[in-house]
C-alpha cells in the first residue's frame, strides 16, 4: 500500500504573506545599518513558529509592521486576503495606524496599556518581535557603544523605558519561555547601557 502523501505544514497563505512583505518593505532597512528590514521580519515569523504558533500568527509576524509603516495599508484589505483573525492580530499589534504617527510617548503608553489585556495568542507574536528588537540592541552596544542610542525616536532613557514597560505589560496573566528570553535579554540591555536593571515585577493572574 503507498504511503499517504506528506502533510504541508503550511499554506499558500504564508507563501502570500511573506511575499506581501518582502515587496512592501523591499527598500526599508534597520535603524542605521544595512541589514534589510526582511530580515526583522522573517525572524520574527520563524521565532513564532519555533515556539508554537500557527498558521495565522506566523502571517501576523511577518506583518506586524504592515498596517503601522506601509502607506495605503489597511486593516479591511488585510482582512479581505488573510482572514479576520490576522487583521485583528496585525491591527492589534500596531501601535498606530495613523498618518502621520502621534507623537512617540503617547502611543506607546496607549499600546503598552491595552497590551497588558491581550490574549497569549497575541503576546507571543508581540513578544518574539520585542526579543529580536532587543537582541539586536544587545548586539549592537557591544560594537558601537553608547552611539547606538541615537538610532532612535526617544533618548537612552525613553528606549530602556520602553522595553521594561513591554516587558511587564505582557507578563500581565501570561507566562511563556520566550517571555523569559525577552525579561533576560532587556535586563542585559539595561546592565550594558550602564543602567541598573527595573526589579522582576510579580506577574498578576487574569
Amino acid at each position: 500500500m503507498p504511503a499517504p502523501p506528506p502533510r504541508p505544514m503550511y499554506s499558500h497563505r504564508l507563501d502570500a504573506a511573506v511575499a506581501l512583505a518582502t515587496d512592501s518593505f523591499r527598500f526599508e532597512v534597520r535603524k542605521a545599518t544595512d541589514i534589510p528590514y526582511l530580515c526583522h521580519l522573517l525572524q520574527v515569523m520563524v521565532w513564532v513558529g519555533e515556539y508554537g504558533g500557527d498558521e495565522d500568527q506566523m502571517i501576523a509576524a511577518v506583518l506586524h509592521d504592515y498596517l503601522e509603516d506601509v502607506e495605503g495599508s489597511s486593516e479591511a484589505a488585510l482582512e479581505a486576503q488573510f482572514g479576520s483573525r490576522v487583521a485583528r492580530f496585525v491591527a492589534d499589534l500596531s501601535d498606530t495606524q495613523e498618518r502621520p504617527k502621534p507623537p512617540w510617548k503617547a502611543r506607546k503608553v496607549a499600546y503598552i496599556g491595552l497590551l497588558r489585556h491581550k490574549e497569549p495568542e497575541l503576546k507571543l507574536i508581540s513578544a518574539c518581535d520585542k526579543l529580536h528588537n532587543a537582541d539586536s540592541i544587545v548586539r549592537d552596544l557591544d560594537s558601537v557603544g553608547d552611539a547606538l542610542w541615537d538610532r532612535f525616536t526617544a533618548p537612552k532613557s525613553g528606549t530602556l523605558w520602553y522595553y521594561a514597560s513591554v516587558t511587564e505589560a505582557l507578563g500581565h496573566g501570561w507566562t511563556h519561555p520566550v517571555l523569559d528570553r525577552l525579561e533576560r535579554t532587556v535586563e542585559d540591555m539595561h546592565v550594558r547601557g550602564g543602567v541598573r536593571p527595573p526589579p522582576t515585577t510579580p506577574r498578576a493572574s487574569g
